[in-house]
């Protein structure tokens, strides 16, 4: 393959070497794709002001055995307001670890990175707590891992009231089934759930939550994602130092 060119947001970025940055990127037809940005960091490259985290970008790749190389860089949109605000980052950092943890290298996933790109779009004028918390269950749905609200996973029941949420069986589990050390939670959670995971990205409804809900939603969705990853996230711990 030669030098191929794509549309990308940079997921993550760290220094390497003297000059150099590694680049975690996302890229509408090819996936999750590692590169390295050579002289980056020096004052006269041409990839100086390109090459940071959440940006979406214009980029020229040349293809390599290990690692490809970005050759050239052009900002589309820089979502600065993001890096400015520390607490807007931190969840945005949340969406963009679930994105390189869920999604395998060079494969297209262009709804999530449609998905990607209405959240940034998002989250520096709504709340960024709740943008993420839905970018997550979607995100979620897209990598094939819609829980299931509506019906006990045991027995198939319809559920209309509290129910208890299984980590192995993704979903919900009826009162009269084996709920043995289970997170219990309300209507009103698998309402809010829900409504987060169906949420229209172009023109997102209004709801109030109360703090209860909104943690106990966070909850299960925290305890599901260590769950399939079989890990806690960098980005969840990010987000409790600011909030200390």
């Amino acid at each position: 393959m030669s030098q191929y060119s794509t549309e990308a947001i940079l997921l993550a970025v760290r220094n390497w070497g003297e000059a150099d940055r590694m680049v975690t990127l996302f890229s509408r037809e090819y996936g999750k794709i590692a590169a390295i940005a050579y002289g980056c960091r020096r004052p006269r490259s041409g990839l100086a002001g390109a090459i940071q985290a959440f940006n979406q970008v214009e980029l020229s790749i040349t293809p390599g055995k290990a690692l490809d190389t970005i050759k050239q860089c052009e900002i589309k949109h820089s979502f600065k307001q993001i890096r400015e605000d520390l607490n807007i980052m931190s969840y945005a950092a949340f969406i963009n670890e679930l994105v390189v943890e869920f999604c395998p290298e060079r494969q297209p996933e262009p709804h999530i990175y449609d998905l990607l790109l209405s959240a940034f779009s998002l989250i520096s004028s709504r709340n960024p707590r709740l943008v993420a918390s839905a970018a997550a269950w979607q995100l979620l749905t897209l990598a094939g891992y819609q829980p299931n609200l509506d019906n006990c996973v045991i027995c198939g029941q319809n559920l209309t009231d509290k129910a208890f949420f299984s980590l192995d069986k993704g979903g919900s589990v009826c009162e009269k089934c084996d709920n043995n050390k289970l997170l219990g939670f309300d209507l009103s959670v698998r309402t809010f759930i829900t409504n987060l995971m169906s949420i229209d990205w172009d023109n997102p409804q209004s709801f109030s939550i109360n703090a209860a809900t909104l943690i106990q939603s966070e909850k299960i969705l925290t305890n599901y994602l260590s769950y399939l990853l079989g890990k806690p996230l960098n980005s969840l711990e990010f987000i409790k130092q600011i909030h200390i």
